[in-house]
């Protein structure tokens, strides 16, 4: 395994920030069709990135302003085989496509990068299936089927990978072994249902135990994303050691439980200030969640209350 890519300057216990929910926030504040709720689509249009920009550039500023440094994610959640064919991508232009996407933010980071304000380029990676349903891929199908995306972003300047509202170990496990042949550092992000379980019925102290066993510690760290935190801090107890794993915090605006969220047919963006009280409280409890961002329904005024919460305001320039 390749170790030139292995450090990573924001494991420890300072701040960085990432965004919100790109599709969310496309969909229902910006009007944008999104066929299979797929992002990666505007790279290749210019109207398309315009609105990309405008996306990532509300974050960008929060994170100067706040003097924080950020994780800048690629548009990719849904750049995968199977969600791709639906577009009509076939496996050669969903490659060029994911390498595209590392240049198309890294674009944004010549912009914005400054002494302060390290911004890290991160190749998300979504599930194969639907985030809200249990996966069925064994561990050999799921290295083998996210090879592709994680080999193309191999072959780029990305820092790391970010494998995003997971639900099964067995995909995990697959994403996991299959960043360790690039050298690629890859984080996992867990999604849980109302119980503060996975779809299966695993708990989120199983999963990343389990994930660990077999991969011998292989994520750099795990997060959790795609739920509300009254869902998922009631699987945290204090003084458990496996909670030192978990780097951070992407939380959904909306209490609702996915299958309400998944009929919805407009946006609950919640209460930006209590999502950020619940955040203050987490890194009360747990400095180790460092990056802190949001999903689903989450927007730029949700991670500006989070930071309220969490840190004082930097310095006005």
């Amino acid at each position: 395994m390749k170790n030139d890519r292995q450090r990573l300057p924001h494991l420890g216990q300072e701040i960085y920030l990432t965004d919100g929910g790109l599709e969310t926030t496309l969909i229902f504040h910006r009007g944008l069709e999104l066929p299979f709720f797929a992002s990666f689509p505007l790279i290749d249009d210019a109207s398309g990135r315009a609105e990309l920009d405008a996306y990532y550039e509300a974050y960008l500023s929060l994170a100067r302003k706040y003097g924080r440094g950020f994780l800048l994610d690629t548009p990719t959640w849904r750049a995968n085989p199977d969600w791709a064919a639906k577009l009509g991508y076939d496996l050669a232009a969903l490659w060029a496509l994911n390498i595209r996407s590392v240049d198309y933010v890294a674009g944004l980071r010549e912009k914005w990068q400054r002494p302060g304000m390290p911004i890290l380029l991160n190749g998300v990676i979504g599930p194969r299936g639907d985030a809200y349903k249990q996966g069925r891929m064994s561990v050999a199908e799921a290295e083998d089927y996210h090879a592709h995306q994680i080999d193309a972003f191999a072959e780029t300047p990305v820092d790391m990978l970010s494998a995003m509202t997971i639900n099964t170990t067995e995909e995990a496990i697959g994403i996991v072994r299959a960043a360790r042949e690039t050298g690629l550092p890859v984080v996992i992000s867990f999604t849980v249902e109302t119980n503060g379980r996975l779809a299966n019925g695993m708990s989120l102290r199983e999963a990343i135990e389990m994930t660990d066993d077999m991969t011998a510690n292989g994520p750099a760290y795990y997060m959790v994303n795609c739920a509300h935190p009254v869902h998922f801090e009631q699987a945290f107890v204090d003084g458990d050691t496996w909670l030192h794993r978990i780097g951070g915090v992407r939380a959904n605006a909306s209490s609702k439980s996915h299958a309400e969220l998944d009929e919805a047919t407009e946006i609950d963006i919640g209460d930006p200030q209590e999502l950020g009280r619940h955040y203050r409280s987490l890194r009360a409890r747990y400095p180790s969640m460092c990056v802190l961002g949001g999903c689903c329904g989450t927007d730029h005024r949700h991670v500006a209350a989070i930071c309220e919460a969490c840190m004082p305001r930097a310095a006005a320039e």
